[in-house]
């Protein structure tokens, strides 16, 4: 697999792999034992970057990804989250955003020992906290930088102004955003001053939650732990307006003797070469479809005609629920 540049010097390849859904999410847990298989088989195939998140779980997901990697240390990139703040009464719920210096520093302990390693390849601030001041932020990263203990900074869903602020204390490597052919929002200020500052963009959901596969209809019923259920965009009759993408998509995929999937990973890789997406999976003939859009070469042309099309087609539904959306875009 090729590899991309996030920032200045973190070489990852070109498509990595989001690890939450093996834990949380969208249903019960996978096997554990099936999942370090499926991160393992990634390896094999090329992929070096891998996602996780203290609260994907909670722990366990960050477990899982070290004890499937800590063969593999030297190969491969990891990359986790800090930003909220545990239940005090030790259950699975958060109780809200936490990005205080000394709580950084305590996540960052914590999740080196899950990960079953010395060092974090990226640190990402999950979502920007409004009572600490970004400045903040960065300068306990960079102190963790200094240490030895994380290599790299991120930010996920930051608006333009925090992401300038915090990239002027200690670079940022890369953002983490929602980004696909469904959500396009990113295109307006973010991409533009990523580009203007030499951060990266890494794609999560790049499928749309899964729906740009194809394979969810407006029948689908979904496990009731499963996070779309309370995703508006999800709901039957959104699903059943913006299956006009799916439709417009699956079109083109036929024409280019690829998958659906492979096609919106590929329109990401083609948008910026300092573009990653991690789309998820819990089974092996998906990672090796998605590893395969690394190789759908689309033209200028195929991208305008996708977006052309693309744009005539409303999308439906807000993509977070209404308390989680105010997480976004600080």
């Amino acid at each position: 697999m090729k590899t991309r540049k996030l920032g200045k010097n973190l070489e990852v390849s070109a498509i990595g792999l989001g690890c939450m859904g093996m834990s949380f999410g969208y249903g019960p847990a996978a096997d554990k034992e099936e999942m370090i298989s499926l991160i393992r088989s990634a390896v094999d195939r090329g992929v070096t970057f891998f996602d996780t998140a203290e609260v994907y779980g909670p722990f366990t997901n960050e477990e899982l990804v070290g004890e499937a990697l800590a063969p593999l240390r030297d190969q491969v990139v990891i990359a986790t989250k800090f930003g909220f703040k545990p239940d005090p009464n030790g259950g699975t719920r958060w109780s809200g955003l936490g990005s205080r210096p000394e709580h950084i520093k305590q996540v960052a302990e914590a999740s080196l020992k899950r990960l079953k390693t010395d060092v974090i390849d990226l640190f990402y601030q999950h979502r920007v906290d409004p009572d600490v001041p970004i400045e903040d932020v960065a300068g306990a990263v960079k102190d963790l930088i200094r240490q030895g203990k994380v290599k790299h900074f991120g930010l996920s869903e930051a608006g333009v102004q925090t992401i300038r602020r915090a990239h002027a204390v200690q670079p940022v490597a890369a953002l983490q955003n929602e980004y696909s052919l469904w959500w396009r929002e990113p295109e307006a200020e973010v991409i533009p001053a990523l580009q203007e500052l030499g951060i990266g963009l890494v794609p999560y959901s790049p499928l749309g939650r899964g729906f740009l596969t194809g394979q969810i209809s407006q029948d689908t019923q979904f496990d009731k732990t499963d996070f779309r259920n309370i995703v508006p965009r999800f709901t039957p009759e959104n699903r059943k307006a913006n299956q006009a993408l799916v439709d417009l998509i699956g079109k083109f995929a036929q024409q280019k003797k690829a998958t659906a999937a492979q096609i919106a990973l590929a329109w990401l890789l083609a948008q910026k070469p300092w573009i990653v997406p991690i789309p998820g999976t819990t089974k092996l003939h998906r990672l090796e479809e998605n590893i395969g859009a690394a190789a759908v070469e689309l033209t200028p042309g195929d991208i305008q005609q996708l977006e052309t099309a693309a744009s005539k087609i409303a999308v439906q539904g807000a993509r977070y629920p209404e308390e989680l959306q105010k997480m976004v875009g600080r």
